[in-house]
């Protein structure tokens, strides 16, 4: 078996960087590295300690890292090319400049839901801060002689992020919608939300329902097995009444409860106690608490 081949591919800036000699003269290279150096020292500053040696060096690896990320945002290419041009940026706007492009990525990023479980902690400043410092620290780290994927994780994150808000949208359309009236809670179980309106969605009419409790879930499973209706009938209204940009996640989710063991218990004859169970496990706190 031949050993597989590894590709060096160190941080961009480092790479722009290494073509200074022939592309840039004395006084370029010289603000250039200033520029870098009151960089660092701004994120030693903010980001790990200005008074230790290791703080300082933490924030040169955060540095490399987020102008690094900074580059590859506005650099079009990933090649000889893409590093010569990678350099002009660095000299024509400035490391700073390049350094905040970077930053708003990171920014960006940590505003976008993370999962789509919503708690009102998410907004809270202190969370929202150290989220950013996570974010920061996680994708910037960059050691200048070693191989650097930032910037190949952060297209992750913001691809599975952008999925997530999706669902977060949809969720809150559904909310502001709710047959009842709009559902107003600051945690959201978006997933939930999606869930009911999809399983109540099977009585037709279009009705959109966000929250129930026991007693209409109750009215609805008598209504079902007595009327027989038709799921698909039924989900095709709940669609039409839906915004174009929050159907494709709907209609994936109606292919996804479309064999689930929860409505061929609501057609069947399961019990309405054991049924409310299952119910839960789709729609957990979405579900309002009845006391008698």
């Amino acid at each position: 078996m031949l050993p597989a081949i590894v590709i060096e591919k160190l941080p961009r800036l480092i790479r722009a960087i290494r073509l200074i000699p022939g592309n840039a003269n004395t006084d370029e290279a010289a603000g250039l590295a200033d520029e870098l150096a009151g960089i660092t020292a701004m994120v030693a500053e903010k980001f790990t300690n200005d008074r230790t040696a290791e703080g300082i060096q933490r924030a040169q690896l955060l540095s490399i890292g987020c102008v690094s990320l900074g580059l590859e945002h506005l650099v079009e290419t990933d090649d000889a090319q893409g590093d010569l041009d990678a350099l002009d940026v660095l000299l024509d706007e400035g490391a700073e400049f390049v350094f905040q492009q970077g930053f708003r990525l990171i920014r960006e990023l940590a505003a976008l839901p993370e999962d789509t479980l919503i708690g009102e902690f998410d907004n809270d400043p202190v969370y929202s801060a150290r989220r950013l410092k996570e974010l920061f620290v996680d994708i910037c780290t960059a050691d200048p002689g070693e191989t650097w994927s930032g910037y190949e994780r952060y297209l992750g994150q913001l691809k599975q992020r952008q999925d997530v808000q999706a669902v977060v949208r949809a969720a809150q359309w559904l909310r502001r919608h709710h047959w009842e009236g709009p559902v107003k809670d600051p945690d959201l179980n978006a997933e939930g939300v999606i869930a009911l309106a999809i399983i109540f969605g099977v009585e037709g009419g279009g009705r959109i329902v966000a929250r129930t409790g026991q007693k209409e879930f109750e009215r609805f499973v008598q209504t079902v097995r007595k009327g027989k209706p038709d799921f698909d009938a039924g989900w095709a209204a709940l669609l039409a009444h839906i915004p174009a940009p929050h159907q494709a996640i709907i209609a994936d989710r109606i292919q996804s409860y479309r064999n689930s063991i929860l409505l061929q218990n609501i057609a069947g004859k399961v019990p309405l106690k054991e049924l409310f169970v299952e119910l839960e496990n789709y729609a957990g706190s979405e579900i309002d608490a009845e006391y008698p």
